[in-house]
């Protein structure tokens, strides 16, 4: 059998739907932070999407009183990942990451550069970029001021 045969033909994530503990402080961090667009504003819920995307969103906040940050002993997905389209998109998030306190590491895993960040919940999310070319050379620290000269890019 092969995946051809057996597969859904699933494309991509269309969507992610998170419980939070406070929805504004949420949409601003992923509106102020990533760039997010509000799509639509509920009161203990909002639909926000990628700029320029023809899709209704990408991702789902609804509040949750109560809600603890996670547990990192317990099964739980690990984390959600957003490509950018240029590297210099991936320097800018990580100054805006930096500067909200969000940015808990970066790698270079050869076929993408990543940035791995924390939202106000605690919940961890990925931002990468693409390695045109790339190959997998296992996990290796990121070293984005080399990837940018290399490629004749300034950060900015």
């Amino acid at each position: 059998m092969t995946t051809a045969t057996t597969g859904l033909g699933l494309k991509r994530l269309q969507h992610l739907v998170l419980w939070v503990s406070d929805v504004e402080r949420s949409v601003r961090f992923y509106r102020d932070v990533l760039g997010f667009e509000v799509k639509t504003p509920y009161p203990n819920a909002a639909f926000l999407k990628l700029p320029g995307s023809p899709d209704d969103h990408h991702l789902g906040l609804f509040e949750q009183t109560g809600v603890t940050r996670p547990d990192e002993r317990v099964a739980r997905m690990y984390h959600s990942a957003w490509e950018v389209g240029d590297l210099t998109d991936l320097a800018r998030a990580r100054q805006r990451l930096a500067e909200a306190g969000a940015l808990v590491g970066s790698s270079n895993h050869g076929v993408s550069l990543s940035l791995y960040a924390k939202d106000p919940d605690g919940l961890e999310f990925e931002i990468f970029w693409t390695v045109p070319g790339g190959t997998s050379l296992g996990t290796r620290p990121l070293d984005l001021e080399g990837e940018l000269a290399r490629r004749g890019l300034a950060a900015p």
